[in-house]
C-alpha cells in the first residue's frame, strides 16, 4: 500500500472515494457537485489531500484544513474527511491514512491535529489506540445558518 499526498492529477481518483464518502453520511450521490468541490479545494490550496492506493488503486483518503488557534498563537489541523473503501477496511489503510496525516503535521510544525466524529462510530477504537485523546473537557456547538 501506498499513502501520498494528492495532486490535482489525482482527482479522478478521489472523486468517487469523497462521493462514497458522502453517502456514508447520508447525502445523495452528486459525483459532479463533488469533482467541482475537491477542484476548488486544490485549486484555493485550501486542504491536504492524503490518498491510499493498493497496487495503484485508490482506496481511501483522508483531508485536512488548516485552522489556527488565538489562544496557542499555533496553526493546526482539522481532519475533517477520512474514508476508506468497504472492501479495503480492517486491513490498515485507516491507520496508514491516520499516520499519514499526523506525520504531515508534524513536518509542518503545527501544534496537532483535531477530528469529530459519530459518538457509536467504531473508529473511535483507532483514534484511541493511535493516541489521540477524547476531549471532555469542551462542548461542541454550530450554527446553522438556515438561509443556505
Amino acid at each position: 500500500m501506498t499513502i501520498r499526498k494528492a495532486t490535482i492529477s489525482d482527482l479522478e481518483h478521489i472523486v468517487p472515494l469523497f462521493d462514497a464518502y458522502r453517502m456514508f453520511y447520508e447525502q445523495k450521490s452528486d459525483v459532479e457537485s463533488a469533482r467541482r468541490f475537491l477542484t476548488e479545494r486544490f485549486a484555493n490550496d485550501e486542504s491536504v489531500i492524503f490518498i491510499a492506493l493498493e497496487n495503484g488503486e485508490p482506496v481511501g483518503f483522508t483531508q485536512l484544513y488548516k485552522t489556527f488557534s488565538s489562544v496557542s498563537l499555533q496553526p493546526s489541523y482539522i481532519l475533517n474527511d477520512l474514508y476508506v473503501a468497504p472492501q479495503y477496511r480492517k486491513n490498515g489503510v485507516g491507520e496508514a491514512l491516520l499516520n499519514q496525516a499526523k506525520n504531515h503535521c508534524q513536518e509542518m510544525g503545527y501544534k496537532g491535529l483535531a477530528l469529530e466524529t459519530a459518538v457509536d462510530n467504531p473508529a473511535q477504537k483507532l483514534y484511541e489506540r493511535l493516541d489521540w485523546k477524547k476531549d471532555t473537557g469542551y462542548i461542541h456547538y454550530f450554527w446553522r445558518n438556515s438561509k443556505v
